[in-house]
This record gives structure tokens, C-alpha cells and sequence, in this order.
């Protein structure tokens, strides 16, 4: 028997994943009702399950398309028919779990603007906090800013243990047992106690370019400037050991002109950045994101302030703002602005010295957006129904992002590593959230971004093997649910190939112009038209376009 209906006045899902949060912030913790659906005697579901599985499209369960017309609801519940009698090879009906457990989807709608989609993840995993929460925050924000307003050194922006692991910086062996150094890696030795760097100690500012060769990501330059004195003291190019295969000049700036002389080495560009954080008091070291630069150089600091994450995205975390927005948004300049000449290493490098005197000059605030959200597990750690223990279950390192509040993580790296870790969580947990993302990679639309290209989808074949055996793991998971556990599955988002590749042309188009070049100067297939913003602006809207399906597993 199921629980859940859906009210008869529908709320516009202009929010979906905000919606499925309050929902499971209504059944699993002590939240009020959502305005969109009806739950019936919600005190008596004991556990929530909620599985995200992007590519599960209204094709696959041979619903109509969800319209996105001005004139029509988008929002009226589907009816989802049911499979048919004798196994069939279409892949219309390649998901008779669904058909057979749940009788409706309802449409939801993925975050986003006119031209782009929003993460589906960030919207359901970060929330605004209540009336309440957000008054003892402003309260302590108010004491925080007047006992450190005297504070005005670098040193007060400092990443702390726990930043640095949740940003997955590398970590040094002497601070935390995190990071296991792969051959060829170094780490800073530190003078005195390794506890907290030195009041007095150097901050020097780095930026490192990268290219591709076969074994990823490698260093082509570095540059380190000292905070102090604005001086560049190190600005080296770097010969890769393994023959480059994109230079990534776009963005590093770096050409085969440039490196043709070139024959310095990683091991020797390590050897004298070693030097320079071998000073008494040891250095600190500042970037925006650094932990790509480290990794770049292969050296575990200890020591870092990271303007990625002193200063806040305006949607707040887990996102990152990017370097060129913030110098534009708090230094008044454009940086990163050459188009295809790339990035220049000093130019970045300059550029969060000034974002960190900035930050200095205007107090610990300065430069964070007073959004007031806060994440679902903390949310759930305020309820007065008791403790709540909560497992997040997905692909990648969990806990280093929107798991990093759970009770448990566990890292997978295929779906059936994601059905085990749901099974195993089952028991122990109240509420388990877990993503399945086989099918999305079947279908050649996983974490898509303009500057790379779709993969190839997989055959009819391959795909009906994908569907069958997402279909098997999704009863596996229903089956082992207690009775009263309610079961929430959301796609998020539907395809979103032709968005991004309409998305890469419109970005190809407008670089060209940035560089100073004359639409007539450009191929005609090369252009972007008002006809394709309109079509871009529809893809989005049909991309975003997703569905939810909602149940409480009945008592025995």
C-alpha cells in the first residue's frame, strides 16, 4: 500500500531538488509538510531511501514528453504504463520496476538559467536555514567579526586540517594520514611545531599551467611571487617528461614555440620550490584552488590559503567561485581575458595577492555571500525527533563534498558498488542517499561541460544490458527495504547533449570575438545565430525537464 499522493493543486517544480530536500527533510527529520504533496501519518515512516538516477527518461518508461511549452502545465502528475505481459527488447520498457511499483511521475524541473543547468546534487544536498538558525548565525557572526577585527594578518585565512581535507589538498604525512605520496612526490619539511605556521612566516603566491600527455594533467609552468615585496622571485617553464598531447593552450597559454628550448624538469622545478619553503619560519603558500597546483608540483604543504575557498560562490558551497569572476567582482579588473593566448601564471598569481589583501584590509566578511544555507545533514542534526543517522552512497569521494556531513560515506565506482553500499546501509542508518549513474553514461550524457565532447552512446544492445541491469538492482534495493521505509527516486534532469553542444558553439563564437576577430572572418557553420539562442534557450529548458517517483514501502 502506498502513502504518498500527490495534492491536487500542484506548486510550480521550478525547484525540484529543493523540493525532494524538504520532503525528505518532512519524513526524516521534524520539518513541515511540503506544499506540493500530501503525506499520510508521516510520524510512522521509520526510514527514507532517496537514489538519484540520472538518463531514466520519460522515452524509456514510454511516457509523452514532458511539455515545456508556455501553454501548457508541466507539472501534472504522469501516468506510467503498465510493462507489458512478455519480456520485450524495446528499451520502452526496459524499467518494469518502475512501471510496477509506482503508478505516477511526477515532473520536476532542475535549477538553472536561460542557457545553462544548475548541479542537481548542490540543490538538494544545500538549503536555507530557518528563522531561528539564521538569527543565533547573525549573532555569531556579529561576535566573530568584533574578536578578530584586530586580526589583520595573513595567517587568520590559513586553511585549517579539516579545510584542506575537504578541499583534498595532498596532505603531509606529519599532519594527517589522508594522502599516500604516489613515487616521485615530496612534502615540506616544517621547522618547529607543526601545529599552526609562524605569526611572522613568508606568504608566497603560486600559480601553475598544466598540459596533457598520456599520464594526465603535468606541469608546464610555475610562478611564485612574494606577498611582501610584490617581486616575482621563481617563473620557470617546465620540459614534461612524456610527450605532450594537447597543450591546453587555451587555457595554460603555453605553445610548442614556447617549450622547444625548454629543459627543465619537475624533479628540478621541485628541488628549488622545496628551497624556498625551507626558510625558518616555514612559508605559507596562497593560490586559488591549490590543491590543482600541488598536485601539479607534487609537494604536500602544510601551510595554505586558498582564495577559492576564503571567498564564497554566490550560490554557495560546495561551489567554488571562479578566479577571474572575483577579481572582476572585488577588485574592479579583468584578468584571464587573452581568449586563446590562455592564462598567464603571474597575472593569477597577482591576482589573489590582491584578493587577499582585500580580504585583509575588510575584515573576516568580506567577499562571503550571506545566503544563510546550510546542508541537509545539518539540518537533520537539529531535529527534535532524536539522532538521525544518514549514509551518502555515490560515485567519486563523497566525503570530500556533499557527503563530507554524514554520518557515513561510501566511495564507489560503479553501480553495483552503489546497490551494495545502499544494502549495507539499510540497517544502521535512517536516512541513505545514493546515485546511480550507469545508465547517464550508457546514454553518453554524464557531467557534461562545454569543452569537451559528448561520448558516444551505447548500442541498442548495450543498452538494453543497462537498463536490465539497473531494473535488477533497483528490486534488489526494494526488496530489502523495511516496511514503512519510504523510497524516493529522482532523475534530476533529462538529456542534456544538445544543450552542451549548443552551449561549446556559442562559447567557440563569442571567444572568437573576444580575440578581436570579424564574424566574416569565420566559417558560416561557425556563427551563432538569434535563431539558435532560441534554441538553446529551448534545449536548456527541455534538458532541465526531469521526474520523481514517490512511495512508502507497506507493512508486512
Amino acid at each position: 500500500m502506498w502513502s504518498i499522493c500527490c495534492a491536487t493543486r500542484c506548486q510550480a517544480l521550478t525547484r525540484c531538488s529543493q523540493d525532494i530536500r524538504d520532503l525528505v527533510l518532512h519524513l526524516a527529520a521534524d520539518a513541515p509538510p511540503p506544499s506540493w504533496v500530501r503525506v499520510e501519518n508521516p510520524a510512522t515512516v521509520q526510514k527514507v531511501v532517496t537514489l538519484l538516477i540520472p538518463g531514466l527518461t520519460p522515452e524509456i518508461l514510454s511516457l509523452p514528453p514532458i511539455p515545456t511549452s508556455a501553454t501548457a502545465n508541466p507539472n501534472l502528475p504522469l501516468a506510467i504504463p503498465l510493462p507489458p505481459d512478455a519480456a520485450s527488447t524495446s528499451t520502452a520498457h526496459g524499467m518494469p520496476f518502475i512501471a510496477s511499483t509506482f503508478s505516477h511521475a511526477c515532473p520536476t524541473r532542475a535549477p538553472g538559467d536561460q542557457s545553462r543547468m544548475h548541479s542537481v546534487l548542490n540543490a538538494f544536498f544545500q538549503g536555507p536555514i530557518s528563522g531561528e538558525e539564521k538569527k543565533k548565525r547573525i549573532l555569531n557572526r556579529v561576535q566573530c567579526e568584533f574578536s578578530r577585527a584586530q586580526e589583520k594578518t595573513p595567517m587568520r585565512y590559513v586553511l585549517t586540517t579539516e579545510q584542506m581535507i575537504e578541499n583534498e589538498y595532498p596532505m603531509p604525512s606529519y599532519m594527517a594520514e589522508t594522502f599516500e605520496k604516489p613515487p616521485g612526490w615530496m612534502e615540506t619539511s616544517v621547522s618547529g611545531s607543526a601545529s599552526q605556521p609562524d605569526g611572522q612566516a613568508q606568504v608566497l603566491a603560486i600559480d601553475c599551467e598544466m598540459c596533457l600527455t598520456e599520464d594526465g594533467k603535468e606541469l608546464t609552468r610555475v610562478c611564485i611571487i612574494d606577498y611582501a615585496t610584490g617581486k616575482v622571485i621563481y617563473d620557470q617553464l617546465v620540459k614534461p617528461l612524456k610527450p605532450i598531447q594537447d597543450y591546453l593552450t587555451r587555457w595554460s597559454g603555453i605553445t610548442a614555440e614556447a617549450l622547444a628550448s625548454v629543459t627543465t624538469t619537475l624533479q628540478e622545478v621541485q628541488t628549488h620550490v622545496l628551497s624556498l619553503l625551507s626558510c625558518t619560519p616555514t612559508p605559507v603558500l596562497l593560490g586559488h584552488s591549490l590543491e590543482s597546483d600541488l598536485r601539479a608540483l607534487k609537494i604536500c604543504h602544510p601551510w595554505c590559503i586558498d582564495t577559492a575557498v576564503i571567498y564564497h560562490h554566490p550560490r554557495g558551497r560546495p561551489l567554488k567561485p571562479g578566479l577571474a569572476w572575483l577579481t572582476k567582482k572585488w577588485c574592479g579588473r579583468e584578468i584571464q581575458n587573452r581568449g586563446e593566448g590562455g592564462h598567464d601564471p603571474e597575472e593569477d598569481a597577482r591576482a589573489c595577492l590582491d584578493l587577499l589583501r582585500k580580504k585583509i584590509e575588510n575584515g573576516p566578511g568580506f567577499g562571503e555571500f550571506k545566503t544563510d544555507m546550510e546542508s541537509i545533514f545539518d539540518r537533520i542534526s537539529r531535529s527534535k525527533s532524536g539522532t538521525i543517522t544518514t549514509a551518502v552512497v555515490d560515485h567519486g569521494n563523497p566525503s570530500a563534498w556533499h557527503g563530507s556531513k554524514a554520518t557515513t560515506t561510501v566511495a564507489c565506482k560503479t553501480d553495483s558498488e552503489i546497490m551494495d553500499g545502499v544494502l549495507a546501509s539499510l540497517p544502521s542508518h535512517n536516512f541513505i542517499f545514493g546515485r546511480f549513474t550507469g545508465l547517464a553514461d550508457a546514454l553518453g550524457c554524464t557531467d557534461l561541460v562545454p569543452e569537451t565532447p559528448a561520448p558516444t552512446p551505447a548500442s541498442q544492445q548495450d543498452l538494453g544490458l543497462t537498463l536490465s541491469t539497473l531494473d535488477a538492482q533497483l528490486k534488489r534495493v526494494y526488496t530489502a527495504l523495511p516496511p514503512r521505509t519510504a523510497l524516493i527516486i529522482f532523475t534530476g534532469h533529462s538529456d542534456p547533449r544538445r544543450m552542451s553542444e549548443l552551449n561549446a558553439r556559442k562559447q567557440a563564437f563569442e571567444g572568437a570575438l573576444r580575440m578581436g576577430r570579424n564574424p566574416e572572418e569565420l566559417p558560416k557553420e561557425q556563427w551563432w545565430t538569434n535563431a539558435q539562442s532560441r534554441e538553446l534557450e529551448e534545449e536548456a529548458e527541455r534538458a532541465k525537464r526531469g521526474l520523481l517517483f514517490l512511495g512508502i514501502k507497506a507493512s508486512a
